[in-house]
């Protein structure tokens, strides 16, 4: 399957993101490859599940713990996504090099969107079924998972969106609740059974929790100790993430 075009464009608007997959390969370490990329541990880490949520193959294959922050590589996918940034970069390098107009550029760069949701997953439209002014959106995330989003049949519309667009599911961290594996879901939810991979305590506040899921892909959600402790969530603790479909937000390449 060809790299997906959301992938290749955050590849082009982010580069210091995917830059970082040549230090992993490189050191052999995220925190050797963070302190070589400029970024903090954690950074490296969010840079990553970014990456791996994007692709269809996770492009990092890592270990916690042990000495330096734990040891990681990258994928077969993660090679070819490299050496294909590589050919972006040479690209890039004659456009600049023909490119006269610099606030061309900064049009190009306000035109690049950012967004503060945690979760970005990619997925392609298996079905698109109208409820009322509403459309329900199924999408086929990596490793035969799927999600519900709930739009505007505008929003629809105006996406252009139809069976077999890949889409990006944008889904803030605090929109996610924690659940035990073997409690049931709320009616007409998403649900996505997963491992807790970290749980990242602040002084005030809840924790951040990150959630493998089967497919590769990491989740992030926000839950406070109290409720962490009630449900004897740990590292290591299989779990489910349950979200409403009104709160998947879908976005496109176009």
């Amino acid at each position: 399957m060809p790299l997906p075009s959301l992938l290749t464009q955050h590849m082009v608007r982010r580069p210091q993101r995917i830059a970082l997959l040549q230090h992993i390969a490189e050191q052999g370490s995220i925190t050797r490859a963070a302190k070589s990329a400029g970024l903090s541990y954690k950074a490296a880490w969010d840079a990553i599940d970014e990456l791996n949520n994007l692709a269809q193959k996770p492009l990092v294959e890592r270990s916690v713990g042990g000495r330096g922050g734990g040891g990681a590589k990258l994928s077969a996918e993660g090679e070819r996504v490299l050496r294909l940034y590589h050919r972006l970069q040479a690209l890039q390098a004659q456009v600049l090099e023909a490119t006269e107009e610099s606030t061309d550029l900064e049009l190009l760069s306000r035109l690049s969107l950012r967004t503060s949701a945690r979760n970005q997953l990619l997925g392609r439209i298996e079905a698109i079924t109208a409820h009322g002014h509403n459309d329900l959106v199924r999408l086929r995330l990596a490793g035969d998972l799927f999600i519900n989003a709930q739009i505007t049949h505008d929003s629809t519309l105006r996406l252009d969106l139809t069976i077999g667009t890949d889409v990006v599911a944008l889904i803030k961290a605090g929109w996610l609740s924690l659940l035990g594996p073997d409690q049931p879901a709320t009616t007409g939810h998403n649900s996505l059974h997963g491992t807790i991979d970290a749980i990242l305590g602040a002084e005030d506040g809840p924790s951040e929790v990150r959630i493998a899921l089967p497919s590769g892909q990491t989740l992030c959600s926000l839950a406070e100790p109290a409720q962490l402790a009630a449900l004897e969530l740990v590292v290591g603790s299989p779990v489910q993430a349950q979200f409403a479909p009104s709160l998947v937000l879908l976005g496109t390449a176009q």
